[in-house]
Parts: C-alpha cells; sequence; structure tokens
C-alpha cells in the first residue's frame, strides 16, 4: 500500500499558495485495509476516509466510465490494481493531475508542472469531456488565476465548445451550477469564470440573461466602456476587490443590471425603467438555479434600487428612509452594507472610475445610523399607542436624517 498526497495541495504549494486542505491517494489498498487501519468511511460513490488522527481524506485510486448523461452518469472502480497513473488521468486539469510521495518526490505524467510555468489551463485526457461540471470548474479556476496570468488552453476550450454543442451542459443540475458560480463569486476576477463561459458558449445556456447583456450599448457619458456586458464583467470584479471572497455581495454585481438587455432597441442606448425590468429575470435565474434565500433577496433589491442609492445625495429624507424601509433594513441591518458596497461596485465598474469616490455610500451609512437611534420607548414613555408610536418614530426617523 502506497499513499501519495494529490490535487490541490500539491498545486498550491508548487504555486508558493498556502495549502489549507490535504488529499491523498492510496494505491495497493482494498476498503478492508483502510477500515482494519483505524480509517473511517464517508464516501457514498466511491470509498473514501477519513485519516484517524488528521482526519485528511484519503481514496481509493479509482477509475471511473461513463454509463450516462450529466455528471452523475459515472460508474468507479477500485481494486489494489489500480495504479497512480490511472487514477491521475482521471482528473480534470494536468495542473490537478501532480502527485507527490513521502519523500517529496513529484510524479506527474501529464505535465502539470510544466503547465503551471506556462500558466495554462490544459485538459488531462479526452475523458475531460465526460463530465459537464468540468466546464464550470475550469471557468471557476480562470478566475481563481487569472490575476496570475492564467489561460485556459486553445484545445480546451475546443473541448468545452464540444460539449456544450452536444448538449451536455444541458444536463447539469442546479445545485452544481450554483455551487460552482458561488464559489467563482469569491476569486479575486470573477470576469474570468464569465469570459470562460462565453467563450466556449456555455455562457448563454447557463446564464443567458448574463450572456444576453454583451452587444447591449449604454449610454458613454455614464459607461465610458458601452457594453453592458463587459460593464457586468468590471462591476463583479470590483464586487471582488470591494469585499473580497462574499459571494452574495457578488451574486448582486452579477445580476443588478439583466434589465438592459430588455431595453427596447429604439430607445437604446437609454435605459430608463431597466431596474424594474430586470426584477423578473432577478427572480428566475436565482429559482433556476436555488439560491439562498437571502441572495435572491437581496439581488432583487440591488436590482431595482441601485440608481436610488447612486443619486442618494439628491434625495429627499423621507425617500431615504423609504430606501431603508424597502430593504427592511431596520430588521435586517445586515444588508445595508451588502447592498451599499454592491451600489458602489456598479458605480466605480466602468471604465476610468475605478478609483473615483462613493460618497452615497458614506452618506447612506450615516443616515441609516441616524436613523437607527430611534426607539419605539420613548413614545411608549410618552404615551402613544398602536400605530401611533409607528408613525411617530418614522417620523422623528426623517427628522434624524434631515438633520445630517
Amino acid at each position: 500500500m502506497k499513499t501519495y498526497l494529490v490535487g490541490g495541495a500539491v498545486r498550491d504549494r508548487l504555486l508558493g499558495i498556502a495549502v489549507k486542505d490535504r488529499d491523498y491517494v492510496v494505491v495497493g489498498a482494498t476498503p478492508e485495509d483502510l477500515l482494519h487501519a483505524g480509517y473511517q468511511p464517508v464516501g457514498k460513490d466511491f470509498p473514501v476516509f477519513l485519516h484517524p488522527q488528521t482526519h485528511a481524506e484519503y481514496a481509493l485510486a479509482r477509475t471511473e466510465r461513463k454509463t450516462g448523461r450529466g455528471y452523475h452518469a459515472f460508474a468507479f472502480h477500485t481494486d489494489p490494481g489500480v495504479t497512480l497513473e490511472d487514477d491521475l488521468r482521471r482528473r480534470d486539469l494536468t495542473i490537478n493531475a501532480i502527485a507527490e510521495d513521502g519523500h517529496g518526490t513529484l510524479i506527474d505524467p501529464f505535465g502539470g508542472v510544466r503547465d503551471l510555468e506556462a500558466k495554462i489551463l490544459r485538459h488531462v485526457s479526452p475523458a475531460f469531456a465526460e463530465d459537464p461540471v468540468r466546464v464550470l470548474r475550469v471557468a471557476r479556476f480562470a478566475a481563481r488565476y487569472a490575476v496570475r496570468g492564467f489561460r485556459v488552453a486553445d484545445e480546451t476550450l475546443a473541448l468545452m465548445r464540444g460539449m456544450v454543442a452536444d448538449g451536455e451542459v444541458d444536463h447539469l443540475v442546479p445545485e452544481r451550477v450554483w455551487a460552482e458560480t458561488q464559489k467563482a463569486l469569491t476569486e479575486r476576477t470573477p470576469s474570468a469564470f464569465l469570459r470562460a463561459l462565453r467563450d466556449c458558449a456555455a455562457l448563454r445556456v447557463l446564464f443567458p440573461e448574463i450572456d444576453a447583456l454583451y452587444g447591449v450599448p449604454q449610454r458613454a457619458e455614464f459607461h465610458p466602456e458601452i457594453d453592458a456586458g463587459i460593464h457586468t464583467e468590471m462591476v463583479v470584479d470590483m464586487a471582488a476587490r470591494l469585499a473580497p471572497g462574499d459571494a452574495l455581495v457578488g451574486w448582486c454585481a452579477l445580476v443588478h443590471d439583466v434589465g438592459k438587455a430588455l431595453t427596447p432597441r429604439e430607445v437604446l442606448p437609454k435605459h430608463i425603467g431597466h431596474e424594474h425590468r430586470g426584477l423578473a429575470l432577478v427572480a428566475a435565474v436565482s429559482a433556476r438555479y436555488k439560491v439562498p434565500a437571502e441572495y435572491a433577496a437581496l439581488a432583487g433589491l440591488v436590482c431595482k434600487l441601485h440608481l436610488l442609492a447612486h443619486t442618494a445625495l439628491e434625495l429627499k429624507p423621507a425617500t431615504v428612509l423609504g430606501l431603508f424601509e424597502q430593504l427592511d433594513a431596520l430588521r435586517r441591518p445586515e444588508r445595508v452594507e451588502s447592498f451599499l458596497i454592491a451600489c458602489e461596485a456598479d458605480k466605480r465598474g466602468r471604465l476610468a472610475q475605478s478609483e473615483s469616490a462613493y460618497p452615497q455610500g458614506v452618506f447612506l451609512r450615516r443616515a441609516f445610523a441616524a436613523a437607527s437611534t430611534i426607539r419605539a420607548k420613548e413614545f411608549v414613555d410618552r404615551g402613544l399607542h398602536g400605530p401611533a408610536i409607528g408613525a411617530a418614530m418614522r417620523k422623528a426617523r426623517i427628522e434624524a436624517i434631515a438633520a445630517l
């Protein structure tokens, strides 16, 4: 029985990135061997075990065979005769198919080290095309490593295009699409996720609401980048900069402008009312991929209210309070910061505006803090009852905002 460190731990160490999780593959063993050694079984589809002390994952070397459509349709085979190279061959990218033995010696049968040095995301073998999730994974790795200059290999993109054309991507289940998208939104360059999916024609299958934005013009005085799809790329990257690792803000940024794709052609490049036209699209894509309820709710609110936030300095105090009320912020104060960061990302995610200030955010934070100081007890102590308390509190909150 031989054990090897594999996958992301080896890749990240070679890239100089701190290793968080370590996964191992075991060659020449049976499930009974690991059970006898005290390992705890956790795998359902194939044998995976947790080390009795470190709790790291140890998987028996395996091969797989496609049995139908989609990523579930695989038969796995493990036995002591499966080699390390057999196991590495089934992996998605060469940079994820590097192993390391207990002496630190690398086993790299598919050129992963070479591709790390060349900054290439390349598939290991034609078997890549059997699993549609790999289209999303490649796009996610593009988002992670774009900042390091990585690109998807031409031949891998061609394979991904073929998978889309063959309908493999149509069989992805919502949960997997969302899981990979959510992870991509936590990376430093989510725009690379969109570009990779668009380059292989998967974006129009998975996110037609986003794909439809490309080629839609915007007014140059407000959007020097012109194209609404390019603007969306810039906004998700700005969101990642302002709120690193925050997929909630990233999701709001991604879908905030989808209504622009529905703007009547005769009124372009103006987009009057796009924030309302986009609401149904935000709700539809959120439902399609079963995104968490708060993601769906806040994304709809950002879509609907981001223009109001941009004009905050010109709004009447009552309208400012109305904005907070629509956010349900007095009951959910955590929404304010996420909302304002998404709005700031929209404002700064434009050509030549990435370093611009967003005083609207400063003002709205102060306004919310002022409104939040008003408590019901004061009005109860005055002898008010029922609806009169709410009316008095609202009046006091408007006055507090007006006093800023």
